[in-house]
């Protein structure tokens, strides 16, 4: 594991400790003494003093990559060249261009790439696709999501989720992939996207991101992220021709099925601790018995795609709302 920050901490790292089939074998950070630290909290066997070092190792097998995302690329295709699987936090890279060529090399070298898109594998979402396969609403035709925050976005810090280097666009790129990478999941590929994004005050990255998609010829879709705004929400809502089905993306609300012509039910599935465990326990599954795992780079590319549509893409504008007042709700 390359990286002993936040996520490592609280939700990869101990899955990766508790996951059968699998060892944490080693870590490694900018920062040897962090590394030694985490190794030594958690019982970690190795320590290397650097990524590299890690990489080049013959007794690490796969590697994990949990740095923030300007570094992704980098030690991503340094192990291509060494021959070893990987998993990388999401978001994939920084720039759309360095996702495409490590995906490119993982394929060249005939390894397997995957990225921690871990709600794919969750109970909570999968019982929401199974819902929809069972038909519980009829026919999909639209999926809306709005998430918003209270001032979410500081102006200055240390919080790469902010720094215009590693998240042009935000918190947007932490938080809002997720929910696009589950629609992948759910409905299938994008196959038209338009965005914009706005600024409420000085802040380096967009605070506010609008979208709007089409998964195949059917079915639309519909954005607000707000890390600006003046209440917290979390709902996403799918519509289908006999009802709904309603759920967070994030925060701890029940599913509801809501018929049109019956009465709602709700549905409360607790996220396991740690929240990547089942993701680890399928990557462990796809590394040592070749098992699907439903989240790849291919699969990832995918969502990368769109958020740099929605952020960067022809159709995507960017304003300034400094002068029109107070951010929207």
């Amino acid at each position: 594991m390359i990286g002993v920050g936040s996520v490592a901490e609280h939700k990869s790292g101990p899955a990766f400790l508790q996951a059968a089939g699998g060892m944490l074998a080693a870590v490694a950070s900018r920062r040897a003494d962090q590394a030694r630290d985490y190794a030594t909290r958690h019982g970690v066997p190795m320590v290397f003093s650097t990524p590299e070092a890690l990489i080049a190792s013959d007794r690490v097998d796969a590697v994990y990559i949990a740095t923030p995302p300007s570094s992704h690329a980098r030690y991503a295709l340094a192990a291509a060249r060494a021959g070893k699987p990987c998993c990388i936090e999401k978001p994939m890279t920084v720039h759309l261009e360095d996702a495409i060529e490590v995906c490119q090399a993982f394929e060249a070298a005939d390894l397997p790439l995957f990225v921690s898109y871990y709600r794919r594998s969750l109970p909570r979402f999968r019982a929401v696709a199974e819902a929809i396969e069972r038909g519980d609403i009829g026919d999909i035709e639209s999926v809306a999501w709005t998430l918003t925050r209270v001032g979410a976005t500081p102006v200055a810090g240390e919080n790469w989720r902010v720094h215009p280097d590693e998240a042009p666009g935000g918190i947007f790129e932490d938080l809002a992939c997720h929910g696009l990478d589950l629609f992948d999941q759910f409905f299938g590929p994008v196959t038209e996207v338009e965005g914009s994004t706005l600024t409420y005050r000085d802040a380096p990255v967009p605070e506010r991101v609008e979208a709007h998609w089409r998964h195949g010829a059917a079915i639309d879709g519909h954005g607000l992220w707000d890390f600006a705004a003046t209440r917290r929400s979390d709902e996403v809502t799918i519509r289908g021709h006999r009802g709904r089905l309603r759920f967070a993306m994030f925060d701890d609300h029940p599913i509801e099925v809501i018929p049109d012509d019956g009465d709602a039910s709700q549905l409360r599935i607790d996220n396991p601790v740690p929240i990547q465990l089942p993701h680890v326990i399928a990557l462990n599954r796809a590394l040592n018995h070749g098992a699907p795992h439903p989240s790849t780079g291919r699969s990832a590319l995918r969502t990368q795609r769109i958020s740099d549509r929605i952020l960067r893409g022809p159709d995507a504008r960017r304003v300034s709302a400094t002068t029109i007042g107070s951010p929207a709700d």
